[in-house]
């Protein structure tokens, strides 16, 4: 079971990254997902998060505003739409699924995780 996160790259201040999020070896149609991001010498953060039925979602407060997280079904996918994007949003930004079908802020709760996918903006 593997998630494969994509879409990072560098960005200058002000624009704008899609990520994806992709599930291969089983769907989590019933789970709830989440990104969550780790700068360089931090501890991992959340960022937002999404029901397994995509009708709830949460955001860092932070964060509310400039990120939309959403996902599609038919391709087992997750988005995280960032815009307005500042040098203190670079990190690495991890997907991952939650135990059960609800999302939540506590990394221990969510049990499969991607990779992660390097976002860098430059000021």
């Amino acid at each position: 079971v593997q998630l494969q996160a994509s879409g990072g790259g560098l960005v200058q201040a002000g624009g704008s990254l899609r990520l994806s999020c992709a599930a291969a070896g089983r769907t989590f149609t019933n789970n709830g997902m989440a990104w969550f991001r780790q700068a360089p010498g931090k501890e991992r953060e959340f960022v937002a998060a999404i029901s397994w039925n995509g009708k709830s979602t949460t955001y860092a407060d932070s964060l509310k505003g400039r990120f939309t997280v959403s996902r599609d079904y038919a391709q087992s996918r997750m988005y995280l739409e960032m815009n307005s994007l500042k040098p203190e949003d670079t990190a690495v930004y991890y997907c991952a699924a939650h135990r059960r079908s609800y999302s939540s802020t506590y990394v221990p709760d969510y049990i499969y995780w991607g990779q992660g996918t390097q976002v860098t903006v430059s000021s």
